[in-house]
């Protein structure tokens, strides 16, 4: 079918039929990394990346909060943002971005039009049908490149980052949060493994600004800038920050940078964790400040830091009763978690909601912050793949014994009960003091119970 019949007969009528269609393709084709693929329906679209400034941002965790960061500086600074994230949390429209809204219905319904033929044509060739994430990809590249034209693209990668479909654009900056134990299957069983993936995002000549902190993570990061001939800012080194204050919703920090020092600067997000992400993203702004004629007034830079606001990450949901969202999903996730109910929120009791994916180090994420809980609710996310509720709390079981843990275990396989055991469990202790309530685990979970608690319905998932 060429583009002309395509538009005379549309593939899909309703934008929910296209994001059926997109989403639809998880279960059947699955993950296929490599760059071939998205390089060719490029070619064929004219390549519509290449007139667009990327800042392209991977990392094992936080990568999502800086790109939050980065899109509220630059909006409060009145640039133009495209924003592309994964996964969403409420909407599969939430992916795209343009200054803060999400794509509109009826583009997203053309621009899946135009690439229907196009996927069908590869699937009937040698390269094999498209990936939910090459068309999420591609879409994105078109909504931005051909309707949006926003000043800059905050682009953040779906895994790793050598042969992460993401890979396809040359930015202006690369930004690498953190190196951690996630999606090792796919990237490597080492930290240095995961690294080369991560560092595979630098670009000749390209600056790059990274957090990472283990040794062998960092000569991973050395070595591929010095061949790149790229500037690499780590923290630690060519910048630093000082945390000045700790409170629920307001962090203080000082930044101290190879161009100037910021000595009073406020990020709205919780966790310490937050900050660290906080002074990434303030290099990155610095960097392009610097040799890009970025203009971001040092007044528009604590506004937007001050009102960044990121989803399903330390996120209350409720206040009365409190529910906790945190898409604690690795080992780095939860101990992040387990730092932030130590020094940021108050308890007398916690009760927490679980669920996993089957990839993922169940054991050195659980250890941060069972012997914390009081009541473990153990559940499954409604997701084609996950980690049955008795598997995980046989894990749980094993745990308990050697490092103490939540006095009551409820497993709970229907997460809509599980949400129920919860709130009742809350009410229960309601007159024991202080009572707090955290749903954690994998963001399928998060975005599920997150849009119950808010609007009294699923999300509309279909990673």
């Amino acid at each position: 079918m060429n583009d002309q019949q395509s538009e005379i007969q549309p593939a899909f009528r309703t934008a929910a039929e296209a994001i059926a269609w997109i989403t639809g393709l998880m279960p059947t084709v699955g993950i296929r990394p490599g760059l071939g693929r998205m390089e060719l329906l490029l070619e064929r679209l004219g390549h519509p990346e290449r007139r667009l400034q990327f800042i392209h941002v991977a990392g094992t965790n936080g990568k999502g909060s800086v790109c939050a960061m980065l899109t509220s500086v630059l909006r409060k600074s009145g640039y133009d943002v495209g924003t592309f994230t994964s996964p969403y949390i409420t909407s599969y429209t939430n992916r795209f971005q343009y200054n803060g809204e999400d794509i509109p219905e009826d583009v997203l319904l053309a621009l899946a039009n135009k690439l229907k033929p196009m996927s069908d044509s590869l699937a009937e060739s040698e390269w094999g049908p498209l990936t939910m994430f090459e068309l999420s990809t591609a879409l994105a590249l078109l909504f931005f490149g051909t309707v949006a034209y926003p000043d800059y693209v905050v682009w953040e990668t779906g895994m790793g980052g050598r042969l992460d479909v993401t890979n396809v654009v040359n930015p202006i900056i690369s930004v690498i949060t953190n190196i951690g134990h996630d999606h090792m299957d796919l990237l490597g069983p080492t930290i240095a493994d995961i690294a080369r993936e991560k560092a595979g995002i630098i670009k000749a000549g390209v600056p790059v600004v990274a957090a990472v902190s283990q040794p062998e993570a960092i000569a991973v990061l050395q070595e591929t800038a010095a061949e790149k001939q790229s500037t690499l800012y780590l923290l630690g080194e060519q910048f630093s920050f000082e945390a000045l204050s700790n409170a629920e919703d307001e962090q203080r920090f000082s930044f101290e940078g190879p161009f100037r020092r910021l000595t009073d600067l406020t990020v709205g997000l919780n966790g310490s964790h937050q900050v660290s992400n906080a002074a990434v993203a303030v290099m990155t702004l610095e960097v392009l400040r610097q040799y890009k004629a970025l203009i971001v007034e040092d007044d528009r830079l604590a506004e937007g830091l001050n009102g960044v606001a990121w989803p399903g990450r330390l996120e209350m949901v409720s206040k009365e009763p409190r529910i906790l969202l945190d898409g604690a999903h690795n080992p780095e996730g939860m101990e992040a978690l387990a730092s932030a109910l130590r020094n940021v929120y108050r308890y007398d009791r916690l009760h927490v909601m679980l669920a996993m994916m089957p990839n993922k180090n169940h054991e050195h994420s659980l250890r941060h912050i069972l012997p914390m809980v009081d009541t473990l609710i153990i559940t499954e996310p409604d997701f084609h793949k996950k980690m049955k509720a008795a598997d995980l709390a046989e894990i749980v079981e094993g745990l308990r014994s050697e490092i103490g843990g939540p006095r009551s275990v409820v497993v709970e396989p229907d997460w809509r009960q599980a949400l129920a055991v919860l709130q009742q469990a809350q009410s229960d202790d309601s007159g024991q003091g202080n009572v707090l309530s955290v749903v954690t685990g994998t963001l399928y979970l998060i975005a599920d119970v997150r849009s119950w608690l808010l609007n009294g319905t699923k999300s509309d998932k279909g990673w």
